[in-house]
């Protein structure tokens, strides 16, 4: 549903986007990171219309985002990281004016309304003036208006900034229910947010992709390990002699309670050591893969570049 060729940005001189290249599937909810000037919403302003690329290409829903504009945007739902809001409008009379001018059938606008105030959870607040609503309330009628025309594709920068944990936690769960139905492209700087949320992440810093991948590969892939926590009811050195003799562990160590083991990236031993386990007449209690955070793996990724570069 997106799909990003070789795009890159400049502005003047300086290089905002950096031949950069990536796809989002229909379906799916991908967290899109990278700290501040990384680029990130240049690439979603260009994404959604606001911006032209400097070369490259993008589509979205099918559509060119140059030759077919109208049509991409069409299909593009935008939640910028502040939404122009009309705040001397009522709730209602916000999302009629925007439903009219995205060109959507007088019929049906009514009927859609309130199909996203339903969704959005701002039954009671319809006919307010979004000037007296909280910030929580305002990101609502936010997701609502990014919504409202039935777009397939949602781009959203920082949905959850500034508003309080009960409402964080509601968006959450509202972003997860529209990815059910739509591609969700995603940009926070709340890294838990992320793995709670998406399925996938991007990385970019200064302009580039440095990664792309699930959390759970990029963990392996970063840490250049993978590794397990176990915990067996046995005699642990026996345990451990047993374990050594399988193939692809590196390491163990024990910490009094669990078995912690370590294999190269790529490797899962997790059935051969139940087996062993098993076989052995030890009760295996538990079997899990330890990973890297999404924020370690973001910091390894963005800061050791930026060290590399210094040295040189």
């Amino acid at each position: 549903m997106i799909k990003v060729e070789n795009l890159t940005k400049y502005y003047g001189e300086r290089l905002a986007v950096d031949n950069i290249s990536f796809s989002v599937g229909k379906g799916e909810i991908v967290g899109f990171l990278g700290p501040n000037a990384a680029g990130k919403t240049t690439t979603m302003r260009i994404l959604t219309g606001f911006l032209a690329p400097t070369r490259g290409e993008a589509w979205v829903a099918g559509y060119n985002i140059l030759s077919n504009s109208l049509e991409a945007r069409q299909r593009t739902g935008y939640f910028a990281e502040s939404v122009p809001l009309y705040t001397d409008m009522t709730v209602r009379g916000y999302l009629d004016f925007l439903a009219k001018i995205r060109g959507m059938d007088k019929n049906r606008i009514k009927t859609r309304i309130d199909d996203v105030v339903e969704i959005c959870h701002l039954e009671e607040y319809i006919d307010v003036i979004i000037g007296k609503l909280s910030k929580g309330f305002r990101q609502r009628v936010g997701i609502a208006q990014a919504i409202i025309h039935e777009p397939e594709v949602l781009i959203m920068d920082e949905p959850t900034v500034g508003i309080d944990p009960i409402q964080v936690s509601m968006t959450r769960q509202l972003i997860k229910e529209l990815g059910k139905e739509r591609t969700v492209l995603l940009s926070t700087h709340i890294l838990p947010e992320v793995s709670i949320i998406c399925e996938r992440v991007i990385i970019i810093n200064e302009g580039k992709i440095v990664a792309e991948d699930s959390i759970e590969n990029l963990s392996s892939t970063v840490s250049g390990v993978k590794r397990f926590r176990l915990e067996v009811d046995g005699p642990s050195k026996q345990i451990i002699e047993r374990l050594r003799r399988l193939p692809g562990i590196e390491k163990i160590r024990y910490d009094g309670s669990n078995y912690i083991i370590e294999c190269a990236a790529g490797q899962d031993p997790r059935s051969k050591i139940s087996e062993a386990i098993i076989q052995s007449g030890w009760t295996l209690l538990s079997l899990e893969a330890i990973e890297m955070s999404l924020e370690d793996i973001f910091l390894k990724l963005t800061t050791e570049e930026e060290t590399e570069e210094t040295n040189q």
